[in-house]
Order: C-alpha cells, then sequence, then structure tokens
C-alpha cells in the first residue's frame, strides 16, 4: 500500500466552491484501479489549506494509471483551477504504526 500526500492550497474565497467540486470529483478517482481509500482534511489554523490523503494498492496504479486515465482528466478540471500555488504530490509507505 502506497500513500499519496498532497497540501492543496486553495484561492482564498474559494473554498466552498471547492469542496462542492470535490464531492462531485471524488467519483473520479475512487473509480480508478488500485484506488483504496482517500481523506480530505482541511487546515484549523489556515482554512483555504487541505490534506488530500490517498491509499493506492501502488505508486503505478497512482501514476501511471489514474494519472493516465480519462477520470484524471475530468479530476483535473473540477479541482486543478483552485490551487494556488499547484500542490506538491508525494507518495509514503507504511514503516510503523501504533
Amino acid at each position: 500500500m502506497v500513500l499519496e500526500h498532497a497540501v492543496l492550497q486553495v484561492r482564498e474565497g474559494q473554498e466552498a466552491a471547492f469542496e462542492a467540486a470535490f464531492e462531485e470529483a471524488k467519483a473520479a478517482i475512487a473509480s480508478a484501479t488500485g484506488f483504496s481509500s482517500l481523506r480530505l482534511e482541511r487546515c484549523v489554523e489556515h482554512p483555504g489549506r487541505y490534506l488530500l490523503l490517498v491509499e493506492w494498492v501502488s505508486i503505478e496504479a497512482h501514476v501511471e494509471g489514474f494519472r493516465g486515465s480519462p477520470a484524471f482528466v475530468e479530476w483535473r478540471a473540477l479541482l486543478h483551477h483552485f490551487y494556488d500555488p499547484p500542490p506538491v504530490v508525494e507518495h509514503f509507505e507504511r514503516i510503523s504504526e501504533a
């Protein structure tokens, strides 16, 4: 399992529109082969900052599968115009847990 981590900075005043668009966009990512789960969290101290966590069965499922699919085109069209600056996306593997 690989965890995708992205900090999303949404343009000021666009938070409600982003959250509504995300509700629509999440169906596109959830239908991707290798998708396991996702969480979207909003920062308490900075309401325009969000944390997106997506679990994938492999990094290839995300990078080659989803990003190369028509579903990603839909995801991008619905969400990417809200971001300033563009998000940095990283992938993590679990080492330890309690």
